[in-house]
C-alpha cells in the first residue's frame, strides 16, 4: 500500500537540494508573548529538518524550535518568546537541512529570514517564491 503525504499529485516530491519555503505565516497572539508559525514547503522525497530562531530587536534569541525529520509540508506550530517585555520587531529564520549519515556535519540547503511587528497580534502572512 501507498501512503502519499502530498495533497498535490501532480507536484513532484523534490531531492535535498531543491526543498524550500513556499510560504511562511505568523499569527501573533493577543499576549504579545507567542506566535505561531505556519509554513509550507515544496514535496520532499526525504524529511528535512527545519531549524526556526526568533531574535528580537536587540539581537537577543526569544525563541527557537528544531524539526527533526518533518513528515508534512505542510507545518503549523506555536512558538514562545521569551523576552521580559516584549520589543517592536522580531526577525525569524528557518533553515531547511539534513544530518548526513556518513559526515558528522549538517548539511544546510534553503534559508529564509523575515521582519515582523509585535506591535498588533493577528496573522501576517509572507509569500516566497519556491
Amino acid at each position: 500500500m501507498d501512503i502519499n503525504f502530498f495533497d498535490n499529485a501532480l507536484e513532484v516530491p523534490k531531492a535535498r537540494e531543491d526543498v524550500r519555503f513556499k510560504q511562511i505565516g505568523l499569527f501573533v497572539y493577543e499576549d504579545l508573548r507567542r506566535v505561531a508559525v505556519g509554513m509550507e514547503l515544496t514535496p520532499f522525497r526525504e524529511p528535512p529538518c527545519i531549524d526556526i530562531t526568533i531574535v528580537n530587536s536587540d539581537g537577543v534569541i526569544a525563541g527557537s524550535m528544531v524539526l527533526i525529520e518533518a513528515n508534512s509540508p505542510n507545518i503549523t506550530l506555536t512558538m514562545h518568546l521569551r523576552d521580559a517585555e516584549p520589543t517592536a520587531e522580531y526577525e525569524l529564520t528557518a533553515q531547511i537541512y539534513y544530518d548526513h549519515p556518513e559526515q558528522k556535519a549538517r548539511q544546510n540547503y534553503h534559508r529564509e529570514s523575515l521582519r515582523f511587528p509585535l506591535t498588533q497580534p493577528g496573522e501576517q502572512i509572507y509569500r516566497l517564491s519556491a
